[in-house]
């Protein structure tokens, strides 16, 4: 049985913004034993803007298999740990889950704090219908991909997918193909940074728009509206 004293606290840090963080996240971010972190230089800027000095150490995909022993060790002593990914709310397309499933196989208390995630801003901004969506994350960049994008043509909701730069204009090219280039559909940018922007339109006129830019660059949050009802009555 582990220690009670031992808590794991997942800890969602702004995804642009620094000021998009809350009381309770820097209290938490104060007051824990050791903070992971994703990437330990992009903590350290939130960190040091806080003047928090906790001690860190790395948790990210390449060393979470190794390190997770070390941390779920620290956790059944009693030490208190937060789990911080490089922006945004760990586990959600970040490390973290791993870590959680391994902290619950062995007793010890998860508690997730509510904060900053980059599909939700996106989706409010957007336009499209936010009472029913289904988030989808990174799609494969290969293996499966055509009958994931398959897959998606027939959903009645609101579809959430996040996109690098360099495969916007794809991406909305092979929805076109398999959804109809007339298919609602958003390109949010850089949520709550500096040079956040909204692009509203079809996924043909988003895909024109893109391919005619001279360099993408940010986050990107894909939003396609759901399938008309004429479509889905068919």
């Amino acid at each position: 049985m582990s220690n009670p004293d031992g808590v794991l606290y997942l800890v969602p840090t702004p995804i642009g913004n620094l000021e998009d963080i809350t009381l309770r996240a820097l209290r938490v971010l104060r007051d824990v034993d050791l903070i992971a972190c994703e990437d330990t230089r992009t903590s350290r800027v939130l960190l040091d803007r806080y003047e928090i000095q906790t001690p860190v150490t790395s948790y990210h995909d390449h060393n979470e298999r190794s390190r997770t022993p070390e941390l779920i060790q620290r956790l059944e002593g009693g030490a208190s740990v937060a789990l911080v990914s490089d922006a945004g709310s760990p586990g959600i397309s970040d490390p973290g889950f791993f870590l959680v499933r391994a902290c619950l196989e062995c007793g010890i208390r998860v508690e997730a704090l509510p904060g900053p995630t980059a599909f939700v801003p996106a989706l409010t901004a957007s336009g499209m219908p936010a009472d029913r969506f289904v988030f989808e994350g990174f799609l494969p960049a290969k293996k499966g991909r055509q009958t994931r994008l398959e897959e998606l043509a027939t959903e009645s909701r609101t579809i959430i997918i996040y996109e690098s730069p360099h495969r916007i204009v794809r991406t909305l090219r092979q929805l076109g193909e398999i959804m109809g280039a007339d298919r609602p559909a958003a390109v949010v940018r850089e949520v709550s940074k500096v040079y956040e922007t909204v692009h509203r339109g079809t996924l043909g006129t988003l895909a024109d728009e893109f391919a005619q830019a001279d360099r993408v660059r940010g986050e990107i949050v894909l939003l396609v509206g759901p399938v008309p009802r004429k479509q889905r009555a068919d």
